[in-house]
């Protein structure tokens, strides 16, 4: 049982992680310790991006420890990515480099690359990349790295990968069971679990307002049930849709549409996004 008195108060009275990203804070106050956070979107358009992003501005620049559960990329891919998002060179020039054709980067993109790979050296990430991890497993490993070395934040790319390590019906019931488990979590620990989610789009919805990712295309409903905040990440671009209805220019750019917000605000956020590099960024950067 906890106390609500003075002290008791000033024990929960922890500050909530930034994402890095100055205009998105202002509508969510940053991450809750004890919430689950699903940022979802529709194959393609940064899911991964996003969450390297995040990492960028959290462990980086704040130096928040902050665990990474890669379901899809191995630790090599995932370092790969981080290193272009940190450094801002385009990545296939950087593969180049990495294959021994030290000319494929002039000597500014070195710079960048090599500072970008200081930083990382002492960035407080820890990485797990074990494929089709159960959340049994999950929770195992999320319970010793905040024992072990204080983590403040979870990463999970992606939920569709998960698996409960139980036998259920349907896959509905069992991915009620794994975002229970992960709600549970958060709280437990008392640390903010963001879960990257693919969105499944409705063929009969046409033009923008249909293209733009909404609560009913979450293909489970226990996510909008259990889930404390749930973004979307949308590129018009994408769709080949190059202006908004005021005509303002949406080429490079993404937003970030919060859609729920159990603690706070709910908005929209532009960002730009660069693909060689696949880095989301403030506006203003």
């Amino acid at each position: 049982m906890k106390c609500f008195g003075r002290n008791g108060l000033e024990g929960t009275k922890k500050p909530n992680i930034k994402s890095g990203f100055p205009e998105l804070d202002k509508i969510t106050n940053g991450w809750n310790n004890g919430d689950l956070i699903v940022i979802a979107s529709r194959p393609a358009i940064g899911k991964t991006a996003f969450g390297v992003s995040l990492l960028r501005e959290i462990t980086v620049k704040n130096r928040i420890p902050t665990a990474f559960f890669s379901l899809e990329m191995s630790s090599n891919q995932a370092i790969s990515r981080f290193r272009m998002a940190l450094s801002k060179v385009d990545g296939a020039k950087i593969m180049v480099y990495d294959n021994g054709y030290t000319d494929a980067l002039n000597e500014e993109e070195k710079r960048r690359l090599e500072d970008a790979e200081k930083q990382m050296d002492i960035a407080p990430i820890y990485l797990d990349d074990s494929p089709s991890l159960s959340i049994h497993e999950l929770s195992q490993q999320a319970i010793r790295l905040v024992s072990d070395f204080q983590i403040k934040l979870i990463i999970v790319d992606y939920l569709q990968l998960m698996n409960a390590g139980l036998l259920f019906s349907d896959r509905n019931e069992e991915m009620a069971y794994i975002i229970r488990r992960l709600k549970a979590l958060a709280k437990d620990l008392n640390i903010p679990i963001i879960v990257f989610s693919s969105v499944y789009r409705r063929e009969s919805r046409e033009e923008i307002d249909g293209i733009r990712p909404q609560l009913r295309d979450l293909r489970f409903d226990a996510i909008e049930q259990d889930a404390d905040m749930i973004c979307f990440i949308h590129r018009p671009e994408f769709y080949r849709i190059y202006n908004d209805i005021n005509g303002n220019d949406l080429h490079g750019k993404a937003e970030i549409i919060v859609a729920k917000n159990r603690n706070g605000n709910r908005g929209d956020v532009l960002l730009k996004f660069n693909g060689e590099y696949s880095s989301f960024d403030n506006l203003d950067e």
